[in-house]
């Protein structure tokens, strides 16, 4: 077959050294942030030349008291988020530990706990290791996965709470100043998540190995783990935080906005920390998990299969390590990409901003193909065999290379139609915007029928990515596809965790009475950043699809299913049944979003009812209560939706077995991807027809405004029926597909062995 043109020693050092090379990267860019300081001591004196003092005097950089309350502000917000953090990591640590032990108790059970050596599943010549090790370190993989999944979120969120302030203040001396500051602070998380992700998967995977041996085939089912660890800790995440963000965010626009007709971000208003904090634990520490798990589960997947391909066979360690030498090239070629919106070129202006963040994908889409194809060339034996359903098909090194560039390609299609379909730049939203005009009802019509034909060529794109790649390369070649999608992963998180430091940038901008030109200037960077948090999400959803059809081809492998027939009542009865989850998955998240809103609302408008002064301005409002109600509400609802997913593939694969499951995993995959991407995309185009009009920076935008008019208070109306969509239920429908099918994956032994219980005694 050949051998690879890198040597194993090459690959066993390029790949923690990328690792190494990204970390002390995003290390770099939180040194450049820090530069910006926070205490009026310390920015006192700074600037010396004549051209600073007048940009000082210009822009109001003396006002020491504006620093210190941007400051105080600040601290609200980070110790806000901090605190709902730690009381969601104590619940889901509980929840780590013990499904922990349900893990280890299913896997070793599988041969009743034995210690002896069993024959190979795909090699029955040869012995492998007991069922028993399998259990023991499939359980430290999914802790592995699940630390660094809280870890990448706790990171994200503090670097952005430490930057949200920051930005505010150098929006004083300039768009292009504000923007390098939050675009470097979004860098500082996509790059220490990547590189955090990519290093202790390797260092596993080698520990393992020291047990493990020659047995490929246990070592890399035992990793599958690590995916199943970082994706069930994104789900409670994304649902907690996704509760808590838009529960603040629902309240505060409800109630400030509409019956008493003050800003957004208002510091009168009493849910408007609440709702800051929530931008940071919902669409940075979620998003962060949620990035974290799609990585691990389709670096995962691509192992699995790899494993029991000539790669596993012949022991070939750069062929099986392809899928690092991937993620290991995103990083250079992110951190490469980064510089070209930090330092090669400068934001200038208001109109350059979303360009600048646009350019960065097509930059990372167009480096990256390169360097697949180097990858693809050094890595790779001019031929080789891959695993397809209990046959070996002959693959060339250059099938791979188009297999990981179709994903990586299609990752941009869906980000760029998302973009269409979401920023007011275009005639979609415009048109949303323009049925304000004769009210809400007409609004939420448009926005609906906006959504489900925003679906299409996503879809498309996605039908395209697999056919092709499964063409080349069978289910592995669809592994490294979602890789290829995921590869740019430090870019995509950079300008994805720069849309919600923007937001806070925003609110603080406004809470600390800084003039209104500054407010503008911070509207423009948020802007921007909701169209690429639109973005991102369409990223996830695309990939999160890719990955979970990888994981189903190899649950199905790995549980001995040679075909599945839709024709046969077992699987039909599955495939129905799995296609309804993500709608009941959905209005479990939606009612609880209206029910931690509903209170909200109720504390928000106590408190400008009874406490004298409030909407005058000369009292303060009670911040905490609006917090604590914001953190008690997400934590009692995430465990619901939490359960239902968690516990469906074990139920089902327990009582009705693997044929059923295999049903359910096919309708849910096929369901959740177009509910997850209408909804993310009619919640952002509610809600950038909403900006669309407040800005009025077009003659068309101006007959529908100024803020307060009737076309406007019905655009914030779409716009609170959007936020649970865009920011609840449609990013944590990706999580539901992706978690469901690697938690089949990891507990197929023992539902092939023991599953089927009912179906056994009828």
């Amino acid at each position: 077959m050949g051998y690879s043109i890198l040597p194993d020693i090459a690959t066993e050092i390029l790949v923690p050294l990328a690792a190494v090379v990204g970390i002390a990267f995003s290390l770099l860019q939180y040194v450049l942030v820090s530069k910006v300081k926070m205490s009026p001591e310390e920015v006192s004196g700074k600037n010396g030349g004549p051209t600073d003092y007048l940009i000082e005097e210009e822009e109001g950089l003396n006002d020491h008291n504006v620093v210190a309350k941007c400051a105080e502000i600040q601290n609200a917000i980070s110790e806000g988020a901090t605190s709902f953090l730690f009381t969601e990591y104590k619940y889901v640590t509980m929840f780590m530990g013990a499904f922990a032990v349900l893990i280890f108790l299913f896997l070793g059970s599988v041969e009743g706990f034995s210690t002896e050596p069993q024959p190979c599943t795909y090699s029955k010549d040869k012995y492998c290791k007991p069922a028993l090790a399998t259990a023991i370190f499939s359980t430290i993989s999914f802790l592995l996965g699940a630390v660094t999944s809280l870890i990448s979120g706790f990171l994200g969120m503090k670097i952005a709470t430490y930057a949200n302030a920051r930005t505010t203040l150098e929006a004083r001396k300039g768009v292009g100043k504000a923007f390098i500051v939050a675009f470097r602070s979004g860098a500082v998380m996509g790059f220490l998540l990547a590189a955090n992700g990519l290093l202790v998967l390797y260092i596993a995977i080698n520990l393992f190995k020291i047990y493990y041996g020659d047995d490929w085939e246990g070592l890399f089912e035992a990793i599958t783990g690590y995916g199943l660890g970082g994706s069930s800790m994104a789900l409670f995440g994304r649902v907690a935080g996704g509760i808590y963000t838009k529960a603040a965010d629902v309240g505060a626009d409800l109630v400030g906005k509409v019956e008493r007709n003050i800003p957004e971000d208002d510091p009168r208003n009493p849910a408007v920390i609440a709702d800051n904090v929530g931008d940071n634990v919902g669409d940075i520490a979620g998003m962060g998990s949620d990035l974290f798990g799609s990585y691990a589960e389709s670096s995962c997947a691509a192992l699995v299969v790899a494993s029991i391909s000539s790669f596993g066979i012949n022991h070939d360690l750069t062929g099986m390590m392809y899928p690092l030498l991937i993620s290991s090239m995103g990083i250079i070629v992110c951190l490469i990409t980064t510089l070209f919106a930090t330092d090669f070129f400068e934001i200038k202006d208001v109109k350059s901003i979303e360009p600048g963040l646009k350019n960065q994908l097509i930059i990372s889409t167009v480096l990256m193909t390169v360097g697949i194809a180097i990858v693809s060339w050094v890595a790779l034996p001019s031929s080789f065999t891959i695993f397809n359903f209990g046959v070996q098909k002959t693959v060339k090194n250059w099938y791979l290379f188009f297999c990981v560039a179709v994903g990586l390609w299609a990752g941009l299609v869906i980000g760029f139609v998302t973009e269409y379909y979401t920023s007011n730049a275009y005639s979609p939203v415009q048109d949303v915007a323009d049925s304000c005009r004769t009210g809400a009802a007409t609004n939420v019509i448009f926005g609906l029928a906006l959504g489900y034909k925003s679906v299409i060529i996503p879809i498309f794109a996605i039908a395209v990515s697999i056919f092709v790649s499964f063409s080349f390369a069978a289910m592995y070649g669809i592994a490294v596809a979602a890789l290829g999608m995921l590869s740019t992963i430090a870019t995509g998180l950079a300008i994805d965790a720069y849309g919600p430091i923007s937001d806070n940038a925003g609110g603080i901008a406004e809470m600390a009475g800084m003039s209104h030109r500054i407010r503008e200037r911070t509207d423009a960077l948020d802007a921007a950043g909701n169209t690429t948090a639109a973005i991102g999400k369409g990223f996830a959803i695309g990939s999160a699809a890719l990955v979970s059809l990888a994981l189903f081809g190899a649950f199905v492998s790995r549980a001995a299913i040679t075909t599945v027939d839709v024709l046969t009542p077992k699987v039909f009865i599955g495939l129905i049944v799995g296609a309804m989850l993500p709608y009941w998955f959905s209005a479990m998240t939606m009612k609880s979003v209206g029910r931690a809103a509903l209170e909200m609302v109720e504390e928000v408008r106590r408190q400008f009812n009874t406490i004298p002064g409030l909407m005058e301005g000369t009292a303060k409002p009670d911040y905490a209560t609006c917090v604590k109600i914001s953190t008690d509400a997400s934590i009692r609802e995430m465990i619901p939706p939490g359960a239902l997913v968690m516990l469906t593939p074990l139920i089902v694969g327990v009582l009705f077995g693997v044929e059923t499951l295999s049903g359910v995993l096919a309708g849910s995959l096929v369901s959740g991807v177009q509910i997850a991407i209408s909804a993310s995309n009619t919640g952002g185009a509610w809600d950038n027809a909403k900006k669309y009009i407040e800005a009025g920076a077009s003659e068309h935008a101006r007959t529908l405004g100024p803020k307060g008019s009737d076309p406007h208070k019905a655009a914030v109306i779409g716009d609170t029926i959007g936020d649970p969509l865009k920011d609840t239920s449609g990013p944590s429908l990706n999580i539901l597909i992706k978690l469901m099918a690697v938690e089949s994956l990891v507990f197929a032994p023992f539902f092939a062995t023991h599953g089927g219980i009912l179906f056994k005694y009828l």
